[in-house]
């Protein structure tokens, strides 16, 4: 599983022309499910999200997670994190997870989130074309992914 992290002043997502979700400070996380992917993969990407101290303390230092901030978090499904552009000039996504699975997979991934979050997080619209809108603060962006962990 591949995340895009990014602190943000506030962020929105839009599906044709309507905003469906949108936050205030906190964590846009773009996300992209592999085929070989587990609750294993879920969980490392879940707890590196909401534990990585990238908003600063009182003293200017990155000290605080979103978590200690209270801030918001919003999720919007992304495959194009397993484009590979090394060969040729498109892309190839064959090691995303298939859409069905992925969908299900998603929906499964929100629900430990906000199980570890303890409360509900804002999501895009799996599978829609999606406009996404943030103010990236700091910037800040930081890019996990759960297959160099394990």
């Amino acid at each position: 599983m591949r995340a895009v992290v990014q602190r943000v002043k506030s962020a929105s997502v839009s599906v044709d022309g309507n905003i469906i979700s949108s936050i205030d400070r906190g964590l846009l996380i773009l996300v992209g499910f592999h085929r070989d992917d587990t609750d294993r993969d879920s969980d490392y990407i879940i707890r590196k999200s909401t534990e990585m101290r990238i908003f600063e303390d009182s003293n200017d230092v990155m000290n605080i997670s979103v978590e200690d901030l209270g801030g918001d978090i919003l999720i919007v499904s992304q495959f194009t994190l397993y484009g590979d552009a090394r060969k040729g000039k498109r892309p190839s996504y064959s090691k995303s997870m298939p859409p069905g699975s992925a969908e299900a997979f998603y929906n499964q991934f929100i629900e430990q989130f906000e199980k570890k979050w303890g409360s509900p997080v804002k999501t895009g619209e799996f599978g829609a074309d999606m406009d996404v809108s943030l103010i990236n603060d700091g910037p800040i962006t930081i890019m996990l992914d759960s297959f160099k962990e394990f």
